[in-house]
């Protein structure tokens, strides 16, 4: 009578050009590992479910792969990489169909193909990076000034932004409800040069600086300066109003974290906490300062068609008057349709940080 095949737990996922297997035996040692024909064959000496035996499985994947899998062996288990040959996104592991029984997603390294493309363009960005500070100089004088220069950057916004909330809160415990009313004529000066120095933030991504994606950035930019600029700067009836006072603290609350994380970034440091405030502050207070905005916006629309502010007739023989209220209507579904690009955005970055891990099912 044959012996019984023992089969280990085996976990995979995926990128664009890489399988990953992790094999669950601890203290293997020699095992046999080769693909022939497009089908991994592994056999091993090791410790699993069911206990210290030689245990074996064979995989056939959908596609080609190249027939050199590299592995690596720790205390708990054996690590393998196979490489693809044609850099594309599998829909499964393996030729057939129904999944085998002893084959799991690996959640711990498991992503979507977006995240996985997004994740294959950052280090085809940082490859080419690196070629071009490779033609252009020494790479680690480039790499010091431009962390130089980011660190000077973030370091200047933050001053701002904590100027302004530090500012905000005091006045507020001073004055009370008083402190709403006058918050734009006595932040309005430092405000309007963080704003429209936060576009540095959207030509660093353009130009390859930081990795950041230039929509998300793109978004805030133009958002909050519609809102500073257009329904505060230009509406003398709006500046008198408490909404000025909510969204000027939310975006100050938002970028006393993000700055801070940022500078602590370009010296190679990560505390913690800090770290865990700038990916989890933003949950409350983008959606609330989204709030805001809509409130000021929706303020500002009676205002806007008392006084006929850019508004205008279209010429003959249409001659109707468009009213710039009807902008500001569809504004506002823009702006939560931006809430959800940087919501998205922002939540698929704390994922990749602190992403759940799934549990086991025994």
């Amino acid at each position: 009578m044959e012996n019984q095949v023992l089969t280990p737990h085996v976990y995979w996922a995926q990128r664009h050009r890489e399988l990953y297997l992790r094999v669950e035996l601890s203290d293997v040692q020699n095992p046999v590992i080769s693909i022939t024909e497009n089908v991994l064959h592994f056999k091993a000496q090791g410790h699993g479910a069911k206990g210290d035996n030689v245990y074996e499985f064979h995989l056939e994947f959908l596609d080609l792969v190249k027939p050199e899998p590299i592995y690596k062996l720790t205390q708990r288990q054996v690590n393998i990489t196979v490489q693809k040959k044609v850099s594309q996104w599998w829909e499964r592991l393996t030729k057939q169909e129904k999944r085998p029984l002893f084959l799991a997603p690996d959640f711990d390294r498991w992503l979507d193909e977006s995240d996985a493309e997004m994740e294959l363009r950052a280090k085809e960005e940082e490859r080419l990076n690196k070629l071009r500070l490779e033609s252009q100089g020494s790479p680690e004088t480039l790499i010091s000034l431009k962390k130089g220069y980011l660190f000077m950057y973030n370091l200047v916004q933050f001053l701002g932004f904590s100027w302004m909330f530090v500012n905000m809160t005091v006045r507020f415990f001073i004055l009370g409800k008083e402190s709403f009313y006058d918050t734009f004529h006595t932040m309005a000066d430092v405000m309007y040069f963080s704003q429209m120095l936060a576009v540095v933030e959207t030509i660093n991504a353009v130009i390859g600086v930081t990795s950041s994606p230039v929509i998300p950035s793109l978004v805030q930019f133009l958002g909050r300066n519609f809102i500073l600029f257009i329904i505060f700067g230009n509406v003398e009836e709006m500046q008198n109003k408490a909404v000025v006072f909510f969204v000027f603290y939310l975006w100050s609350t938002i970028e006393i974290f993000r700055y801070p994380f940022y500078i602590l970034y370009c010296i190679d440091m990560d505390w913690k906490v800090l770290t865990w405030l700038r990916y989890t502050v933003w949950i409350p207070t983008y959606p609330l300062g989204c709030l805001a905005e809509v409130v000021a916006v929706i303020q500002s629309i009676p205002i806007f068609n008392e006084t006929g502010r850019f508004s205008f007739t279209l010429p003959y023989p249409v001659k109707i008057k468009v009213r710039f209220s009807f902008f500001l209507q569809i504004y506002i579904i823009v702006i939560f349709l931006g809430l959800y690009i940087n919501f998205r955005h922002l939540y698929k970055q704390r994922r990749r940080r602190y992403g759940q891990k799934k549990k086991k099912i025994h």
